[in-house]
């Protein structure tokens, strides 16, 4: 188990916290179609990931290196780089995907971290 700092910790707490809020805006939802329609859950998440690839920004560089092997962190954060810069051009269908089939191992891994 890695060295866990007070600020690394804290990163970590910020993107289960998101993680949870991306689940509860998007578990109404049926298909990326659905999600898309509604902008305020839609948009919430993808402010959320935002969040998310910014405590990875955040976390200090033992950290990263410490757990690279549990969490793909450059993924991590390339996701939200998308997002930020190119929010217009956003697959939902792609997002629907992260969130169905990613999030849950993310979350999973971040809580055996802490």
């Amino acid at each position: 188990m890695p060295q866990i700092s007070h600020r690394d910790f804290s990163c970590l707490l910020s993107m289960l916290d998101s993680i949870e809020k991306i689940q509860l805006y998007s578990s109404k939802f049926r298909n990326a179609d659905e999600f898309f329609e509604d902008s305020l859950s839609f948009d919430g998440t993808m402010m959320n990931f935002i969040v998310i690839g910014e405590m990875v920004e955040k976390l200090s560089d033992e950290f990263i290196s410490q757990t690279s092997k549990e969490i793909n962190w450059t993924k991590v954060k390339s996701f939200r780089n998308i997002i930020a810069h190119n929010y217009f051009g956003i697959d939902a269908e792609e997002v629907w995907q992260i969130i169905q089939g990613s999030l849950l191992s993310l979350k999973v891994q971040l809580e055996k971290l802490i």
